[in-house]
């Protein structure tokens, strides 16, 4: 059997130019030097985010309601779970109370967080 195509397939090679490695180098090493040891210089940051406009959590609301509605909601979340494991054959039910166990501990934890919650005077 005949195999059309050599192998590797025969390419044309990306021709080397050395003046252009030399100029990427160059840019390189002085954007490096311009962003570490250069303070006036212009530095890249990263975009600010930007809190999405559909679901916004209140600025105002304090931190203990905040924490209740989390717990509130990892309880309901670990319920909803347990519920559908009950219906699931058995490999999606290791892998709803798999999830049911994470959603508990998180719910655990959130709970410690509010028992040692101090409110401020």
């Amino acid at each position: 059997m005949f195999k059309v195509t050599p192998n590797p397939p025969d390419t044309d090679p990306i021709p080397y130019d050395a003046a252009l490695e030399a100029q990427n180098i160059k840019t390189a090493k002085d954007r490096a030097i311009n962003f570490y040891l250069t303070p006036g210089a212009q530095k890249t940051s990263t975009p600010s985010r930007k809190p999405g406009r559909i679901f916004l959590v209140d600025p105002t609301v304090d931190d203990e309601t905040l924490l209740v509605e989390a717990c509130e909601s990892l309880s309901s979340a670990s319920d909803m779970a347990r519920d559908i494991a009950g219906s699931a054959d058995d490999s999606q039910r290791k892998a709803m109370l798999m999830l049911q166990q994470v959603i508990m501990l998180s719910e655990l934890v959130v709970n410690r967080v509010l028992d040692n919650y101090r409110v401020p005077r």
